[in-house]
């Protein structure tokens, strides 16, 4: 990519550093939200094999 950036290589930091912001900005205001609902990370269970036990009152 470097190579195919024109100009002086100040410039071509210039226009990497801005491309890397529009894919990050990309990412996050599309591709993540897209994302998101179709990935299992809300499907939790914590089983840790002890039945619960009633406790007796007062």
């Amino acid at each position: 990519m470097w190579r195919k950036l024109p100009g002086p290589w100040p410039v071509k930091l210039l226009e990497a550093l801005v491309a890397f912001a529009a894919v990050v900005v990309l990412l996050f205001t599309v591709v993540f939200p897209w994302i998101e609902p179709r990935l299992p990370f809300n499907d939790v269970t914590v089983d840790d094999g002890v039945a619960p036990t009633a406790t007796a009152g007062p």
